[in-house]
């Protein structure tokens, strides 16, 4: 769609404030992801080295994730799931083994970032009979194996047939405690991811215009997102009464003067995510808008305040229920008032185990990474949410993107 500079007024009644630092007269944007550096062998051998000492703490012989975000977390091996299984065993001496079909070795071994034994199938042969076989010449084919959380019922099940003596577990207490806590190369990829996001903020809102559909704008942001090196994950735009629904309304919008509209986008650099939202209003906003922003606003400044070392997560979901009873929402998940979890998990997947949620009684450690994003919705009218990811330092959490300044100032 035809650009025109901010200024001339397609969005009146936001600050000037608004307008990024990237020039607008011209499209050639920086490129944020260079210098980030990927995660490297001797990292991913520490994290094999730290599930073999869990393994070993939680009476486990051997874990299996299949391809996803753990594979890669441990072996570097970037893989998709299709009836084909492609999967890793880890042990608790340290070994590897990764299962693919014969003709996709060549392509599995070109991102493998790890010695690891490759164990090809073909298409008349059952993978994990395989896997089973390596697993008992090892001696651990009557342990307990455990099964990371998203591996698939197929392959579980081919699993405890080909090793009738083992006992299948969760392998939550390996795999869940060695992701949860990122190091200091992982927190500079979401840094640096979550910098392109705002950027593409800043590069996209001044050309959003009256009239304009959700997949517009989206187009804009997705564009500066790639070319400032990052790779879009996704770009959630809400218009109008769509943003009362947090993931939106199959209705038709539009950018209209005066109705909210809500971004909610993120990106990978080297797999690492970012996930931002930002409400804002086209044009001039009213009281009751500005009432329900600032409001949502305090919602993450009291999550934030909530998130200390030690802290349960469920606690912070609490805290911000509290706070908003007493302004009159909920009570509880009810509506108006804020429906969803306070905020989740993020790194390699952009909602990823634990979140900041009522009952959930893991502990903030240093390392965790949350998002912050306890909006607040109407139904029939309008939603709030304002998205900001943290991580947690021994002293308690810190920001990756500076919230909100206010609802004329959304980007900062």
């Amino acid at each position: 769609m035809r650009r025109r500079n901010f200024l001339a007024g397609s969005a009146a009644g936001i600050a000037a404030s608004f307008v990024p630092a990237l020039a607008l007269a011209q499209d050639v944007l920086p490129d944020l992801a260079a210098g980030a550096v990927p995660i490297t062998v001797a990292e991913r051998q520490a994290r094999v080295a730290r599930a073999g000492e869990l393994m070993r703490q939680h009476d486990m012989a051997a874990v299996l994730v299949e391809a996803g975000t753990s594979l890669r977390y441990f072996t570097g091996v970037q893989w998709w799931r299709s009836e084909r299984l492609t999967a890793a065993v880890l042990t608790r001496d340290g070994e590897l083994a990764i299962i693919t079909p014969f003709f996709e070795e060549p392509s599995v071994r070109e991102t493998l970032a790890l010695p690891a034994e490759l164990l090809t199938w073909d298409e008349d042969e059952d993978p994990t009979a395989k896997l089973g076989k390596w697993l008992s010449a090892r001696g651990l084919g009557q342990g307990r194996i455990g099964i990371e959380e998203t591996v698939r019922h197929f392959a579980v099940d081919g699993l405890a047939a080909a090793l009738p003596a083992a006992t299948l577990v969760s392998g939550n207490p390996v795999v869940r405690s060695c992701r949860m806590i990122k190091s200091d190369a992982e927190l500079a990829l979401m840094q640096r991811a979550t910098d392109i996001t705002m950027a593409a903020y800043r590069h996209a809102a001044p050309r959003i215009e009256r009239g304009m559909a959700p997949s517009d704008i989206g187009a804009l942001i997705n564009g500066a997102t790639k070319a400032m090196g990052g790779a879009p994950e996704f770009a959630l735009v809400l218009l109008g009464e769509a943003s009362a629904y947090p993931h939106g309304s199959g209705k038709r919008q539009e950018v209209r003067d005066g109705e909210v509209i809500l971004l909610d986008c993120g990106c990978n650099v080297e797999g690492y995510q970012s996930d931002i939202s930002r409400s804002f209003v086209f044009g001039e906003a009213d009281a009751r808008q500005r009432q329900v922003w600032q409001q949502m606003r305090q919602g993450q400044d009291v999550a934030f305040a909530a998130a200390q070392p030690g802290a349960t997560a469920g606690s912070v979901d609490e805290a911000v229920r509290t706070f908003y009873e007493g302004l009159g929402y909920g009570p509880g998940y009810r509506l108006p008032g804020t429906s969803h979890r306070t905020g989740h998990g993020i790194g390699l997947d952009g909602h990823e185990p634990v979140h900041l949620v009522r009952g959930e009684q893991t502990r903030l450690a240093p390392g965790m990474c949350f998002s912050n994003e306890p909006g607040i919705y109407i139904p029939e009218q309008f939603g709030i949410r304002l998205e900001d990811c943290f991580w947690m330092e021994e002293s308690g959490p810190r920001w990756f993107s500076t919230p909100a300044p206010s609802i004329d100032d959304p980007f900062g």
